[in-house]
């Protein structure tokens, strides 16, 4: 089991990740959209949002960056292996919380009110439960590691760089994690999935992050003079 949950099911995941989106792009271009609900309940909508895509995109990114970064760069610039652990912590427990924070919020609006709950579909509330699920279970290893950390001992977290980085290069080496805590494997399981369900949810819509807007022109607007008669 723990050879094909962590050998065979990433590229289970990574293939219906991009295939699927792909197909969903080619054959439902009106589905293709994060079908918001704003406009609906505007209530503490704002903060939200916000907390949860910073902390989302905060974890997302230093999840790539931390994880797939050879080991021997971290230790060119000066980063310890302990420095690098204590640095994913703290990371964790800021921009993880703030994601937390955020997700409760949307998904309790959604639940609470019955103009957006008539309007919200299963895979919506099954979208935001499993990242809230997934952002839990990575808060919860942070107490884990703290404890690796007291003990001055980062073999956990050199083991789940080491099998990440073989995931990306295509050689998968689940026995890297065969003595990792349970709690760790149950994250990255929760994380996995979350992109094979992607393209089937409203998840889409980071494939059309708006990047040219950030050098787009600016616009002028004018209003239109009407003289009093």
């Amino acid at each position: 089991m723990n050879d094909f949950i962590f050998g065979v099911y990433p590229y289970i995941a990574g293939t219906i990740f991009l295939v699927g989106s792909w197909i969903r792009f080619d054959r439902e271009q009106y589905t293709w959209k994060a079908d918001s609900s704003q406009f609906l309940n505007n209530d503490k909508m704002r903060l939200a949002s916000n907390l949860f895509h910073i902390g989302i995109i905060a974890v997302f990114f230093g999840h790539f960056f931390g994880m797939l970064t050879p080991n021997s760069i971290f230790l060119a610039v000066g980063i310890s292996d302990l420095a690098h652990q204590k640095i994913a912590i703290v990371a964790g427990i800021i921009f993880g919380g703030m994601c937390l924070a955020g997700a409760i919020m949307l998904i309790m609006r959604r639940l609470k009110d019955p103009r957006i709950m008539a309007t919200s579909r299963k895979r919506d509330l099954l979208v935001i439960g499993w990242l809230l699920a997934t952002v839990v279970v990575g808060l919860l290893t942070t107490l884990v590691s703290m404890s690796h950390v007291s003990h001055s001992d980062a073999s956990t977290m050199i083991a789940l760089t080491s099998y990440v980085q073989s995931v990306a290069t295509l050689q998968a080496d689940p026995s890297l994690l065969v003595d990792v805590n349970l709690i760790y494997k149950l994250h990255m399981l929760l994380g996995m999935t979350v992109f094979l369900i992607f393209p089937f949810t409203r998840l889409v819509h980071i494939w059309s992050v708006p990047l040219t807007y950030l050098g787009r022109a600016y616009q002028i607007v004018r209003t239109k003079y009407v003289s009093a008669r």
